[in-house]
């Protein structure tokens, strides 16, 4: 699956990975590939990126906001306030605050 997250200032992310966990309205739920077409609102929590490998992907060029969980690195985390997801053909993208 393809994730990009968006912010007002700048784009965080975009890369190929293997899950997303994001907080919901209505609580968190996780995504996988060929999951079924969703658009939810966020809440403020934390949003899980679940990559295969570090190694193509760049954390200092993200100004520090995405996060490699403290138990595992293959987990990156984003703090966020709101936002809305889209997900469609293996593609998602946050637009996150």
């Amino acid at each position: 699956m393809f994730l990009e997250i968006v912010t007002p200032e700048a784009i965080l992310f975009s890369s190929e990975i293997d899950s997303l966990s994001v907080p919901g309205v209505n609580g968190e739920f996780q995504m996988l590939n060929n999951h079924a077409p969703v658009v939810s609102n966020l809440k403020e929590g934390t949003v899980k990126i679940h990559i295969h490998s570090q190694s193509n992907i760049e954390l200092d060029d993200l100004s520090g906001k995405l996060i490699p969980h403290e138990e595992d690195d293959k987990v990156l985390t984003l703090a966020i306030s709101s936002g809305t997801l889209e997900l469609n053909d293996n593609k998602a993208i946050i637009l996150a605050d």
